[in-house]
């Protein structure tokens, strides 16, 4: 399996989670699809989401996406179209995963999924919707798994009210920034929040899941790498023309191909090394782009050196332009020529 948490709090490259959802309709080749397509594109992990609606919502609650990309206004109908799963088909799924050695992963959303999903994930990711569920959160706990948390629509204290919840049973946590939009708009992304997340909870990694459209440069995403996020969760689909459900803000493996090469470039400009010193490929400038001081005017054995009879020029061949007050008030050992470049042996 791709998550190990210690390896991907000491990596310079984020986990990349695909996250079908149920973007798959309820349909297994297609999920198997999708799965091939996100290991393509270079995700870590795809993840579903386990849940029957009745369990998650009543008849009568109101939509609260954006109606004009997904027209369901009643979640109980959303949910009810897309809850056909059950443990028979995540068992399938996580089998074709460790086949295409990609992680799996699938988002309970009731206490049952979290039985049905125990033996099948290697980390418990939570939805944001569910960070005041205590007794789901209570569940997971008991599992001592890893657990990855989104923290869309919350504040700092239900934040902490669910972290100590979830430190029952393991440190390993991910605090995901995450705004709960369908979609959300660019304005309203605040990735400044990860720095704050990072600030609030030192002790914890932080990644980020995003709900943005996405578009050609993914430059939410890259900006989310380089604030730090150690995890970064995309929906994904196989057509984002498709109509309805996550579809719409959801990235292909078109994008995830780009974004994943964008990645690689920009991991190959911020390079290896964080403290700041000089490499290999600058010891040639350090010679011939510096100056050494360089004799100015005919100089007589004795002659206490002041700074009219000398001069600072490439290349740094003898004694640096940093020792200049050094050599200022010395005496000459010998006879000096304008144009030499003396050695500390001519001075004393």
């Amino acid at each position: 399996m791709n998550f190990n948490f210690n390896k991907i709090k000491k990596s310079d490259y984020p986990y990349i989670i695909a996250e079908i959802g149920v973007n798959h309709s309820c349909s297994l080749k297609i999920a198997k699809m999708m799965i091939v397509q996100a290991k393509k594109g270079g995700a870590q992990a795809v993840k579903f989401q386990t849940y029957k609606a009745e369990k998650i919502v009543k008849r009568s609650s109101k939509a609260y996406w954006d109606t004009s990309k997904e027209k369901t206004k009643s979640q109980f109908e959303l949910f009810s179209k897309y809850d056909k799963f059950g443990l028979n088909e995540y068992k399938k799924l996580a089998n074709f995963c460790k086949k295409t050695k990609i992680d799996f992963l699938s988002t309970p959303f009731d206490l049952d999924a979290v039985d049905k999903l125990k033996n099948l994930v290697p980390v418990f990711k939570i939805s944001s919707s569910d960070i005041t569920n205590y007794p789901l959160l209570n569940k997971i706990s008991k599992t001592r798994k890893p657990v990855i948390i989104s923290t869309g629509a919350s504040n700092l204290n239900e934040i902490k009210g669910a972290i100590k919840i979830l430190k029952k049973g393991t440190n390993k946590i991910i605090i995901m920034h995450c705004i709960l939009n369908y979609p959300t708009s660019e304005k309203n992304a605040n990735l400044n929040m990860i720095l704050s997340l990072k600030n609030k909870f030192p002790n914890h990694l932080i990644g980020y899941s995003d709900h943005t459209l996405p578009n050609n440069d993914m430059l939410n995403l890259t900006t989310a790498y380089l604030l730090g996020a150690k995890v970064i969760e995309k929906h994904f689909t196989f057509n984002k023309k498709l109509k309805g459900n996550d579809h719409y803000h959801s990235m292909d493996m078109k994008d995830l191909i780009s974004f994943s090469k964008k990645l690689k470039k920009i991991r190959t400009i911020l390079g290896k090394k964080r403290e700041k010193n000089f490499i290999k490929s600058e010891i040639k400038s350090r010679k011939f782009a510096r100056r050494s001081i360089v004799i100015a005017r005919d100089i007589k054995k004795n002659t206490i050196i002041k700074e009219r009879d000398l001069i600072t020029l490439r290349p740094n061949i003898g004694i640096s332009a940093n020792s200049w007050n050094k050599v200022i008030g010395k005496r000459a050992n010998k006879n000096l020529k304008a144009s030499t470049t003396p050695s500390w042996r001519d001075f004393k």
